[in-house]
């Protein structure tokens, strides 16, 4: 069976956690920050993580995470 390729696009924006979970980055923090409050930015500076909804569509972009 041939090798599988992975989506490098999925690969520069999810890692993988030990526990399996894929970790991504919150949205809408790179522009157009003096519009948003203090409390949405210092939240949107924590890791969020993939749904489980689409963790399967991710496992087949991911295949050696």
């Amino acid at each position: 069976m041939p090798k599988l390729k992975t989506h490098r696009g999925a690969a520069k924006r999810f890692r993988s956690t030990a526990s399996g979970r894929l970790k991504r980055k919150q949205p809408g923090h790179s522009h157009l920050l003096t519009g948003k409050s203090r409390k949405r930015k210092r939240q949107q500076r924590l890791p969020d993580y993939a749904h489980p909804v689409e963790m399967r569509s991710l496992k087949r972009l991911l295949p050696y995470r």
